[in-house]
């Protein structure tokens, strides 16, 4: 009999941990999600929805009846011209996939408050692996920021370079033109020549 129960134990825990793996949601899904608005990175409050797999609206009205936990620092409805700017610039954004009204922006602390107000195993799973997400990209820029002064730099040096260069271009252009018409000979000519 124990037998059975350690076979049956250890069924139910492959199942278990072949169901977390289906679960689970790669970090490039949830890095695809993450937009920088307001000099913050944030999640919009559909985004998350469908990484909850919960309706748009089913997140916004727990938000709202929550919203003492969602001060502006944590949560802020986007302007239209920010959304509108969202749509023009990622494709995942199309129009009439999403609500008339812009949606919410989630920073990463919205984000864990999140897991209190949304009361499903899901949406603490999801928010494990997005909070996990968000350390990551934060170590990286931590432990890349030498790299990311050096590309301003760059940057700031080449800027303004682009009159310099079209000159270069249009003296270059006329040099090749002069090769290619055909010189006329000039000095002394031999007989026959």
């Amino acid at each position: 009999m124990d037998k059975e129960t350690n076979d049956e134990d250890s069924k139910t825990l492959v199942n278990s941990l072949e169901k977390d793996r289906l679960n689970a949601i790669s970090h490039e899904v949830i890095v695809s999600k993450i937009y920088q608005i307001r000099g913050k990175k944030i999640m919009l409050s559909s985004d998350l929805a469908e990484l909850y797999q919960v309706e748009t609206k089913a997140l916004n009205q727990q938000v709202k009846r929550n919203i003492s936990r969602f001060p502006k620092r944590y949560m802020f409805r986007l302007s239209k011209e920010e959304y509108a700017s969202l749509r023009s610039q990622y494709v995942t954004l199309k129009r009439g996939q999403h609500s008339k009204y812009p949606p919410f922006a989630f920073t990463e602390h919205g984000i864990l408050m999140l897991s209190s107000v949304l009361k499903s195993e899901r949406a603490e799973k999801v928010n494990l692996q997005i909070v996990d997400t968000f350390i990551e990209l934060n170590k990286f820029l931590l432990d890349h920021q030498d790299l990311l002064i050096e590309m301003e730099k760059i940057r700031k040096k080449v800027a303004g370079q682009d009159e310099k260069i079209e000159i270069i271009f249009s003296y270059l252009k006329a040099f090749i033109k002069e090769k290619e018409t055909p010189r006329v000979r000039i000095g002394f000519k031999r007989k026959g020549e």
